[in-house]
């Protein structure tokens, strides 16, 4: 049983695909089509997983980093779409990932008394009471003494008191390569960098699909008796490959985050606010706080929507309001936008379509899934995959990833637990030791064997001291990542938690990886030349007032391997 998404098992797997036909090709390296990867491979299906860039470059690693039930949808009477989230939230905290997944503490202002601590007190209790298990605690009611105490930054008068309640919290990016590399654990066959460039079709039925290798560019077939398309807000475009319109259509919104310090906001609780058209997030993320996000239509480039500076100046407007001491631009460390595939209604706000998703199947042969959220992503890989099994003709086990954990997942608890004798036989301060366990889970092992091998991959990476050397070649052997960008934007997060952006941390990772991948110092430059553009271009696009020229500044930058559709 291989667990490395390493450049050899890239390699074989490209083999075994050109070779032979697959029961299930998934098209699609985001969380859905991780997920529909995993849930095929685990009812003892021959499955193929192949995405045009890296795993979670689009917009399942540009998410809020939670898994939520969300509280709006219960305004919206959305009690289904809220009561099967919650369940999936149980199900990644306590079985599925709780290495990757932990409790997060929100507060509430409240500022109205009386008829609004009810009106929201009802609305929490009824959110509580739809989660299927006890892996979070229940909310509470806080004076206005009480939330000042957790939240000092808070201005005594933006409210009157306050509900405390609880989330989960993920990072997105790694959760979905984990459920990447958990698949072809179970025998997948998975290749990231391998653009889908049309479809192969018997009469009126697809048999597979036409791909392009960008690392080694070359063109092959992999045949297939159900293909699935989980290209998100890509749906539309991936379909028009096929020569057929759509049973439905995915309509993109912008949501952008900001990242700032951590002692640039006293508090020791997340925020919720409400604005005048969502809600509004204040996330702890380690170090720093994540504050988000913006829900507006897009309808430029897929690949990097960009954040301009109105959408910046929204949100510290937003949360300005409630702070006694404002945040500024100069605090803000990282800036990032991602897309939601949202369905396609009759609702003219991207606001209020629906998180739902859907299934269907155009055209025998072809399965689509599209619209959904994050945390019910499982759902979603299951409905896929049971749509594909119903055209194969024959018996196949039903779904059974709900008792399938991550790799690095078994065995979590007792490691967490020995996180003391961690540290002293690796070396290691705990501190460090707790950092890698919420990263790599029991898998921190393989992290540690090759510091042991080379003492000086234990050092913290210059520009970025909250990772160390060790994991800039880890990802480039056992996490699939092949250039630098999908190590500083998505292996790590250097990309979002540092002032430079990664700019300083460039040089060293690039020599890291390029140890494993092989490249040449020529090759190393322009590893690092191409992410010093890419960092340019988006300061460059947070500096423009609207979505068309923040959009054209983004731009400016290359890609660091040019993809035509971009799936």
């Amino acid at each position: 049983m291989t667990t490395a998404l390493s450049p050899t098992n890239r390699d074989a797997a490209l083999a075994a695909l050109a070779g032979a036909e697959v029961d299930v090709l998934v098209i699609g390296g985001g969380v859905v089509g991780a997920g529909c990867a995993l849930d095929a491979v685990t009812r003892g299906l021959t499955v193929g997983l192949v995405e045009a860039r890296d795993f979670a470059s689009g917009t399942s690693s540009r998410s809020s980093k939670l898994i939520h039930g969300g509280l709006r949808y219960l305004e919206m009477l959305d009690f289904g779409l809220v009561r099967e989230a919650l369940r999936e939230r149980g199900l990644i905290l306590q079985r599925l990932a709780p290495h990757l997944a932990r409790p997060v503490r929100f507060l509430y202002p409240l500022k109205h008394r009386a008829w609004e601590r009810l009106y929201a007190g009802a609305g929490v209790t009824l959110y509580d009471a739809m989660a299927w298990s006890h892996a979070l605690p229940r909310h509470r009611h806080l004076t206005r003494r009480g939330a000042l105490r957790a939240c000092p930054a808070l201005r005594k008068e933006s409210l009157v008191g306050a509900l405390q309640y609880y989330d989960g919290q993920l990072d997105d990016a790694r959760h979905t390569m984990f459920l990447a590399r958990t698949a072809a654990a179970y025998g997948a066959h998975v290749a990231s960098r391998t653009e889908v460039v049309g479809f192969l079709r018997e009469g009126e039925r697809v048999t597979g699909v036409r791909v392009h290798d960008l690392e080694h560019d070359r063109t092959f077939e992999i045949r297939a008796q159900q293909v699935i398309n989980a290209t998100g807000v890509w749906t539309d475009d991936t379909q028009s490959l096929v020569g057929e319109r759509g049973q439905f259509h995915v309509r993109a919104s912008k949501g952008i985050h900001l990242v700032v310090p951590r002692d640039r906001i006293r508090s020791s609780t997340g925020l919720i606010l409400r604005t005048a058209t969502s809600v509004l997030f204040v996330i702890p993320w380690g170090r720093h706080w994540i504050v988000g996000t913006t829900d507006t239509e897009w309808n430029l480039d897929k690949a990097h929507p960009a954040a301009s500076s109105k959408d910046i100046d929204y949100l510290l407007r937003e949360v300005n309001k409630v702070l006694s001491t404002p945040l500024d631009r100069a605090d803000v460390e990282g800036v990032y936008a991602g897309l939601r595939p949202l369905l396609s209604g009759e609702s003219e706000s991207t606001s209020k379509l629906s998180r739902e998703h859907t299934v269907g199947s155009p055209v025998p042969g072809l399965v689509v899934v599209a619209g959904g959220k994050y945390t019910t992503y499982r759902v979603m890989a299951r409905d896929a995959v049971d749509a594909c099994v119903h055209s194969l003709g024959r018996t196949v086990p039903r779904c059974v990833t709900d008792r399938v954990p991550l790799l690095g997942a078994d065995g979590y608890p007792a490691l967490w637990n020995r996180r003391g004798i961690l540290a002293a036989s690796s070396g290691l301060h705990v501190a460090r030791v707790e950092h890698l366990l919420g990263r790599y889970g029991t898998l921190i092992s393989e992290v540690l064997d090759l510091i042991r091998e080379d003492p000086d991959l234990g050092r913290p990476i210059e520009g970025a001291e909250d990772y160390l050397r060790a994991e800039f070649v880890y990802a480039a052997a056992a996490e699939g990542a092949r250039h630098l960008v999908d190590v500083l934007a998505r292996r790590t997060r250097i990309s979002i938690e540092t002032f430079d952006r990664g700019v300083v941390a460039a040089p060293e990772a690039a020599e890291l990886m390029g140890r494993v991948l092989g490249w040449t110092p020529e090759q190393r430059d322009r590893e690092v030349e191409n992410y010093r553009l890419r960092v340019e271009a988006e300061r460059a696009s947070q500096e423009q007032q609207d979505d068309e020229t923040a959009d054209a500044a983004r731009l400016g930058a290359p890609d660091v391997v040019p993809v035509r559709l971009g799936t």
